[in-house]
């Protein structure tokens, strides 16, 4: 194969789940292309996590698609809910109460001005929005898809990365050439191993649930609510006895589901038969049940790459970490990281990123991935201390007094399904590329307190009295770096104009003379990243040169 049948990109990657999906779409709206092979001819049917959270929402806000997703998953009226059961056809222990789509979407319509939640979490399948990420990338001109495809090898030169792949249906070749390589290829990641770098953390969990190797079915089970649940649908649904610990997801609110188990021989996947009597013990009676598909997973791993890039080729996603599912921070996680990258790999593209500026990315994102894998583990301990009482079912007060103990710890878990603090909290203090000023806010898990000091994402506002789209301060921001000119006295804008056109750094100027949002913010100029973090704020425009070399890696 000679050089003039090397294909070119500016940037290849490899996997095209969510996460390598989301990097090509954020690359495309900066107008960068992209090559996105993946081995699988579409994406994998079978159900994973089903929370896109806010942050995850914000993100897909930017790239005009929110709206869409969130006709995808649960019906606007199906519950949020998190309920816990002895048996799904008898005693509830406890309940989770969380808020429809649609009490959501009416919370979004009467926000206040500074409401920092412009879009709620989204219990839709990864499945579902993995499908329909693709479908989208399929229409976007600067992305090229190479589905059916295997990256068998790739090597890294002074100035770009090439690399050979292969079609999987008939051992075609195709030889390419990029400035940048970037692994969204999962926990088997080849790009990582490839360069040798390996996880570290904790590879599993020893508890009676949650813990170690469990398994995933995607069930059709048509008669569960009518004959089984009653009217007490939720999104989660819990069994929790002295015989089984088992976990039913509502994917479409009719009949499918995601049911999680752990049968008492785990190196053993469970077969058809298998299934249907972990979800009797579960119903407590007979319910009909079809097995899609079951897959096993690992429930207590936090595991994270020691460096998640190496020169010209960089990690995202699972490649980068592995997470327990317990608070769905997995693939929210990588979407962030997709975030934070793509603006940076755009910077360098286009010419206008500095020496230091591909540095931050691991620099800002393996903090997070550790935080955010603790986390989840942490929340899967919780559920692992569940004690279950050889009584809990007896008709008797014993029997009731056990429910009551084990409904009320149950009640705690909230968090498990909401950490606010999680979803919107990450903060990269102590960046090279962040002109820090002050104590940031304390990190919690369970609460998101909104802060200007920079390192953070942006705190929210709505501008107008509109709550939909084009009304958010975030709809008004820029592709590149967007100043904030906030109050009625901010001063001129113009040192910073001439600073962004000397270095070639996109930058626009949004003018909001509103006081209460200028109070928010605490300064009369905020300089905003591509990714909506706070990269600087002052009063004056006297540092302008300084903070626009600073805040693309040019320092």
């Amino acid at each position: 194969m000679t050089m003039s049948d090397t294909k070119k990109t500016p940037v290849a990657i490899v996997g095209g789940g969510p996460v390598g999906l989301a990097l090509a779409l954020f690359l495309d709206r900066y107008d960068v292309p992209s090559v996105v092979f993946n081995t699988d001819t579409e994406t994998r049917w079978h159900p994973k996590g089903s929370t896109q959270n806010a942050r995850t929402m914000e993100h897909y806000r930017r790239l005009g698609i929110a709206s869409e997703l969130r006709l995808l998953g649960l019906p606007a009226d199906y519950p949020g809910d998190v309920a816990y059961f002895t048996r799904f056809n008898s005693y509830e222990l406890a309940r989770l109460k969380m808020p429809s789509a649609a009490q959501k979407a009416h919370m979004v319509a009467t926000a206040g001005k500074l409401d920092q939640y412009p879009e709620p979490l989204l219990r839709a399948n990864q499945m579902y929005v993995e499908a329909f990420l693709l479908d989208y990338v399929r229409g976007r001109p600067n992305i090229t898809l190479r589905f059916g495809w295997e990256v068998k090898s790739y090597m890294q030169h002074k100035d770009g990365v090439s690399l050979l792949a292969e079609s999987i249906a008939d051992g075609r070749s195709e030889s390419w050439r990029a400035q940048y390589l970037v692994g969204c290829d999962g926990g088997r990641s080849f790009v990582r191993r490839q360069l040798g770098i390996r996880y570290e953390g904790e590879d599993t969990l020893q508890q009676a649930y949650f813990g170690g190797r469990m398994f995933a079915s995607h069930i059709r089970a048509p008669t569960f609510y009518r004959d089984i649940l009653g009217n007490r649908r939720a999104f989660q649904h819990w069994a929790v006895n002295p015989q089984s610990r088992t976990t039913m997801i509502a994917l479409d609110g009719q009949e499918e589901f995601l049911f999680w188990m752990r049968p008492n021989d785990s190196s053993v996947a469970p077969d058809g038969d298998a299934v249907q009597h972990a979800m009797t013990l579960s119903c407590g009676a007979d319910v009909p049940v079809e097995v899609i598909g079951t897959q096993p997973w690992t429930a207590g791993i936090a595991l994270v790459a020691e460096t998640f890039a190496d020169n010209r080729v960089l990690l995202a996603g699972d490649a980068a970490h592995l997470f327990t599912p317990t608070g769905g921070f997995g693939m929210n996680t990588g979407i962030d990281d997709a975030a934070n990258l793509s603006w940076k790999l755009a910077a360098m593209v286009q010419g206008w990123g500095g020496p230091n500026l591909l540095e931050s990315y691991e620099a800002e994102r393996l903090p997070i991935a550790v935080r955010n894998t603790g986390a989840a583990r942490e929340l899967a301990k919780n559920i692992g201390d569940v004690s279950v009482s050889p009584d809990m079912e007896d008709d008797s007060e014993a029997g009731a007094k056990a429910r009551r103990e084990i409904g009320a710890y149950l009640s705690t878990f909230g968090e498990e399904f909401s950490s606010i603090g999680v979803q919107l909290g990450a903060r990269y203090d102590g960046s090279i590329i962040i002109e820090g000023d002050a104590p940031p806010p304390a990190d919690d898990f369970a609460h998101y307190t909104p802060s200007a000091v920079p390192g953070g994402r942006a705190p929210h506002a709505w501008l107008g009295l509109g709550r939909g789209e084009g009304d958010s301060l975030f709809d008004k921001l820029g592709l590149g770096f967007t100043l904030l000119r906030l109050g009625t006295n901010a001063p001129d804008p113009t040192a910073f104009a001439n600073a962004a056109q000397s270095l070639g750094v996109p930058l626009t100027t949004l003018d909001i003379p509103d006081n209460d949002i200028r109070d928010l913010y605490e300064r009369d100029l905020v300089l905003i990243r591509p990714d909506q973090h706070v990269a600087w704020r002052g009063n004056t425009a006297d540092d302008a040169d300084a903070v626009m070399k600073t805040v693309v890696g040019n320092d």
